[in-house]
């Protein structure tokens, strides 16, 4: 066992709820304090120096410099396993051509499922694990990971085993979602339906057989699959075994309501939502994640995340770190500028960075500092939690421990 502090603040986000908007007021702040971590396990938190007399034999990791710690980020949307980059559709974009007008000319996910199909098992482990670490050196130590740019058994069941693997050469946890359902592949002879029911016959019992996944996800759009095709093979998929999420109303809508009766974890982008769908989202049991990045790689209004607190949904905040839409990666800084422009206040920006996104990924350990949780944690060289969001991701943690190791 070890104490670790003091630290000027902990932010434990402990007895906060888990939908509807959080005043920063509700915060549980312990001043001058310190953490007992057993193993991979917080242990206690207290004032240091009470802990020191509780533990008088424990090894001190000392903070000698003003610090405020948070739990550990969790990003419950990427597509961090890619190869290739999609600057070309970038050039498109801000000259005036639409995401679908992009697709349509040979760029977008289809340009990417090129590039992943001409690389390497080996060489998509590396570039996973390079982003990994990425992440987790700024805060991030859990990171949900989707394919979706293989769009066949092989290719799909090669993305999944290079995440695999990408987890062990990496301390930050990731969580692999199957996303086959991206797009109707151009080289799939049939109807969205008949490869549906290809990737439910050949690929997902081969997920299942080699644990490379628990949760599928599928892209209900225009572009992309309709409402019935999705809603059946959501249906399919839960009944074997899989927790599922919807790209749900990022240009138009009908993805918030496949989720909801889809039984979804979550629905994730949510830009076109309306108030209809906003009421739907916050009535059902099912996590609503807004994804800042890809407004802002797509020149996009945000989602509608203050008028989902407002209704009382569960409002999670992810990256969707992808080479396309949302190519910045960076979730601090995305989380910090949703808020300035949805008016969130830090504690709905924390939550929806920690135990919400926890809640999104069927979690139970994680996203808050509480006994016998995780010590997944962070240290920012700041004496006020608020200056944290402030500097709208400028600053970025110096300490950070994985399971109780510092990194």
């Amino acid at each position: 066992m070890k104490i670790i502090g003091p630290f000027t603040q902990i932010v434990t986000l402990n007895h906060l709820p888990l939908k509807g908007s959080i005043k920063d007021e509700s915060l549980e702040i312990m001043m001058d304090s310190g953490i007992a971590v057993e193993g991979d396990r917080i242990k206690s938190l207290d004032k240091f120096d009470l802990l020191k007399k509780k533990y008088p034999e424990t090894t001190v990791e000392l903070i000698e410099t003003p610090q405020v710690l948070l739990p550990g980020f969790i990003d419950n949307h990427t597509h961090i396993c890619f190869a290739g980059n999609r600057a070309k559709d970038y050039a498109m974009r801000i000259s005036g051509k639409s995401y679908q007008e992009i697709a349509k000319a040979g760029g977008g996910i289809w340009d990417t499922v090129m590039h992943i199909r001409n690389a390497s098992k080996y060489e998509l482990v590396r570039l996973t694990a390079e982003r990994a670490n990425k992440l987790l050196h700024a805060g991030i130590t859990t990171i949900e990971v989707k394919s979706g740019y293989g769009l066949n058994v092989e290719e799909e069941l090669k993305i999944l085993r290079a995440i695999k693997e990408a987890n062990r050469q990496t301390k930050a946890d990731l969580i692999s979602t199957c996303l086959a359902a991206h797009i109707k592949p151009k080289d799939f002879e049939g109807t969205e339906e008949e490869y549906l029911l290809y990737i439910e016959e050949k690929l997902l019992p081969k997920i299942k057989k080699e644990n490379l996944a628990k949760r599928v996800d599928i892209f209900v759009e225009e572009a992309a699959f309709g409402i019935h095709a999705a809603k059946g093979y959501l249906q399919r998929a839960r009944q074997l075994g899989f927790d599922c999420t919807v790209h749900a109303d990022q240009f138009t809508t009908g993805g918030s309501v496949v989720a909801i009766d889809g039984g979804a974890v979550s629905a994730d982008h949510l830009e076109a939502s309306g108030n209809k769908e906003i009421r739907m989202l916050a009535d059902a049991d099912i996590v609503a994640t807004v994804l800042p990045g890809a407004s802002l790689g797509l020149g996009m209004p945000f989602a509608p995340a203050r008028k989902l607190l407002d209704a009382g949904a569960s409002v999670a905040i992810a990256s969707d770190w992808n080479p396309g839409s949302a190519p910045m990666g960076d979730l601090l800084i995305q989380a910090s500028v949703l808020g300035a422009y949805e008016r969130l206040s830090i504690a709905e920006m924390l939550a929806g960075v920690t135990f919400r996104a926890v809640k999104a990924l069927r979690l139970n350990d994680k996203g808050i500092l509480k006994e016998n949780f995780l010590a997944d944690m962070q240290a920012y060289p700041v004496k006020d939690y608020r200056e944290i969001f402030y500097l709208q991701g400028s600053l970025k943690p110096n300490i950070v421990w994985k399971n109780g190791e510092r990194i």
